[in-house]
């Protein structure tokens, strides 16, 4: 694989361990800037961001979701909302949301940090919000968790690729 793109992306691992070394805040400032080069429909970049580093914030919302232990144990967390006064198509700007996830999660493995995406907490969208005092304006995306790995031994595979290839026309 000579291409580091390409390279990248076959070697992300969603890490979900890490230690208790801080980020810096410009890696954070980093990462967000890779989201929000992610595409949108009609270029709204529709995303948002809460970046929260606060140990007492962090504290407050694992109780929102049964991953608990990776909220606690990441040294930060990026809340990715959508902007519901910018939304043209809900569906399409989900699907940025996603491409923004993705995009900060590729920045963090480049910066040799840790991450993983958080659906799960969604199932308490309105107690995370209220965690972080946002308005009804903002749609809760997902929360990203990052942190340096506490180690780089995850493993994980794909299927064959003509298992996903429907039809070559």
């Amino acid at each position: 694989m000579a291409n580091k793109i390409i390279k990248a992306i076959h070697e992300r691992r969603s890490r979900r361990e890490f230690t208790d070394k801080a980020i810096a805040g410009d890696d954070l400032q980093e990462i967000v800037r890779a989201g929000i080069w992610a595409p949108s429909g009609l270029n709204n970049q529709p995303w948002r961001f809460v970046i929260i580093t606060d140990a007492k914030i962090r504290e407050e919302l694992s109780a929102t979701t049964h991953y608990s232990h990776i909220v606690l144990g990441a040294q930060a967390l990026i809340a990715v909302f959508l902007d519901s006064e910018v939304v043209y198509d809900p569906v399409k700007d989900q699907q940025s949301a996603g491409a923004c996830i993705q995009n900060m999660l590729l920045a963090a493995e480049a910066l040799s940090l840790g991450g993983v995406w958080l659906g799960q907490i969604l199932k308490k969208k309105e107690q995370v919000c209220q965690i972080l005092d946002m308005s009804d304006r903002y749609e809760l995306a997902a929360v990203v968790a990052l942190g340096h790995p506490a180690h780089y031994d995850q493993k994980s595979n794909r299927k064959d690729l003509n298992h996903f290839i429907l039809k070559t026309l």
